[in-house]
């Protein structure tokens, strides 16, 4: 399934320069349709939430068509609730205080060290609190996998939560997460998925992973900078978040603390449809068909790119890649024998190619994997780059790495 790659990068200002950018787990570009939402939401009549007024019903019709778009791109049904939020750390620091706010001595919460820390730390804090225990489930330094039988062995039956990544940010693994919801449900444990870095690569079905919550982060998805949660209705009914006396205690509204940024709402919606316009339209289909489609085009467009920079990357001497998960997305993580790895990313710059590097707040990962204080040096591929952003990069490398 492909899509005209031409066609999306003519949507997006930033890459009319010539810039190479391959910094996506970072954050995406934006294309022109995003901006130009979210500037017309601010110019039109605009307020609070109602049906009385223009500004009003403008304010509730933002609102609803952002949990309505959200919903069509993670396959939510009626049984779940979409939340809005600052950032996706914002929201798993707010509902790890929620959620553990019942937990007694001596309950679990499961986490993965292969996380970015905004998935740990809260669970870590929250736990505290409650004096319940934390169990860590390490990757295999080997494969950068995280096995199940290693999150089984963590699993008891005081287990109340296990809080995973659905892709890692600084390896790019995908672990088997209706596996995980699986084991976790056999021990009466909710799951809490990072889906920061997943939603932003490939399709993705709430229905088929049985997870209770997931966070996501629109500006990893062409979208502006905020975050969303999706979670069971069921579940966010029987939490009971600290909030203002007079605010609703409706859900979700029970979780979002103040007026909501609509312009940003609005952008979130903006950017839904740009992923859903990069395949035509099919008698019949609604959104979220043409969405599942579109993702589907992403993931393999992205997985092509990422065989072809591998194999660039395979034929420098001293390149050693640390992404080596068999189901991952297209995140390369390197290190090069005697360079810093922030001495590479100038290197890049003087050719025009944004890259990062670092451990990238999943410092207990870094560690697992064995990666040196420094961390590496990561390229990561999104829906506009193209063929000739990877050539640009392996060639600059060959030039930087004098072979």
């Amino acid at each position: 399934m492909t899509y005209d790659v031409a066609r999306l990068r003519s949507l997006v200002p930033a890459l009319d320069g010539g810039t190479v950018f391959l910094d996506g787990p970072g954050g995406t570009q934006t294309p022109r349709p995003v901006a130009d939402a979210m500037r017309a939401v601010l110019l039109a009549p605009l307020s609070n939430r109602g049906s009385v007024t223009a500004s009003s019903r403008n304010a509730e019709a933002v609102v609803q068509g952002f949990r309505t778009a959200v919903g069509d791109l993670l396959g939510a049904d009626d049984d779940h609730a979409v939340v809005a939020g600052r950032s996706a750390t914002q929201l798993a620091f707010d509902l790890a205080r929620t959620i553990a706010a019942d937990w007694a001595p001596g309950d679990e919460v499961v986490v993965s060290t292969l996380d970015h820390d905004s998935n740990i730390r809260p669970w870590v804090l929250a736990a505290a609190a409650a004096g319940a225990v934390v169990r860590r489930v390490d990757p295999d330094p080997e494969t950068a996998e995280i096995p199940v039988e290693r999150v089984a062995a963590q699993l008891s039956e005081r287990t109340r939560l296990v809080a995973i990544t659905g892709a890692s940010n600084l390896v790019g693994t995908r672990p088997d997460l209706p596996a995980v919801a699986a084991l976790a449900r056999s021990h009466g444990a909710e799951v809490w998925v990072d889906g920061v870095h997943l939603v932003a690569h490939a399709p993705v079905d709430l229905g088929a992973l049985d997870v209770d919550y997931l966070v996501c982060s629109p500006y990893k998805f062409l979208g502006p900078h905020c975050g969303v949660l999706v979670a069971r209705r069921a579940a966010l009914e029987r939490l009971r978040p600290a909030k203002l006396a007079p605010s609703t205690d409706a859900v979700p509204e029970r979780f979002e603390l103040g007026t909501l940024p609509y312009e940003l709402l609005a952008g979130t919606s903006a950017a839904i449809d740009v992923l859903a316009s990069l395949v035509a339209e099919r008698a019949g289909e609604d959104r979220r068909g043409r969405l599942t489609r579109a993702m589907s085009a992403v993931e393999a467009h992205e997985d092509g790119l990422r065989a072809v920079l591998e194999q660039g990357l395979a034929e420098l001497s001293g390149v050693r890649v640390l992404s080596r998960a068999a189901r991952r997305t297209p995140t390369l993580l390197l290190t090069v024998e005697g360079r810093d790895p922030q001495e590479l990313v100038a290197a890049l710059a003087d050719h025009d190619i944004c890259a990062s590097a670092g451990t990238f707040y999943a410092a207990e990962g870094a560690r697992a994997l064995g990666l040196p204080a420094g961390g590496g040096l990561r390229l990561g591929l999104a829906p506009y780059t193209d063929r000739g952003d990877v050539d640009r990069t392996l060639a600059a490398l060959r030039g930087v790495l004098g072979g």
